[in-house]
């Protein structure tokens, strides 16, 4: 790392802590030979690769801006993109992968989407997913409904086996 203030090619860390969000790492170093110290900011590199080809970072700010125009007129907050963002960008780093197509990227906003607004699902999916047709709604919309009540249904399916043996006797 080269010093910002006398360009010497060698520095020393002083101090490092992990920044608040968990995914950087923040260093103080000092250069030996003007004696100044700075901060500097490290992450993993998470590399988005385009459609046409192009390598760019990954970024968050895109994710938000993506599926906000999905979220107008619903009743989601700049808090819930920012968390929405949060669990994309986990879940693509928990792939271990340096690179993600940014196919990719729509797939992982799908899931959380559903779950903050529905809506909004099916409006970013109908886009993402090159819905042609009022047919490709019905299907997205049946496929909905289904999974819904199959959610309703769980809870009332699967009682824990404590619940049958509070004796201890076999039932």
């Amino acid at each position: 790392m080269h010093c910002p203030f006398c360009r010497n090619a060698d520095t020393r860390v002083v101090d490092s802590r992990v920044s608040d969000d968990g995914l950087s790492i923040r260093r103080r170093r000092q250069c030996p030979e003007c004696g100044r110290r700075f901060s500097t900011t490290e992450t993993a590199s998470l590399n988005v690769i385009k459609r046409n080809g192009v390598l760019e970072p990954f970024s968050r700010d895109k994710v938000v801006s993506g599926v906000r125009k999905a979220c107008q007129g619903r009743p989601v907050t700049d808090t819930d993109l920012a968390m929405l963002a949060q669990k994309v960008e986990e879940a693509i780093r928990a792939t271990g992968a340096s690179q993600v197509d940014a196919n990719d990227i729509g797939l992982s906003i799908l899931p959380p989407l559903r779950e903050l607004d529905e809506v909004a699902y099916l409006r970013f999916a109908s886009v993402y997913q090159g819905f042609e047709s009022l047919d490709d709604f019905e299907e997205a919309i049946t496929l909905l409904r289904v999974e819904n009540e199959q959610e309703r249904e769980r809870p009332h399916t699967h009682e824990p086996e404590s619940a049958h043996q509070t004796t201890g006797e076999p039932s």
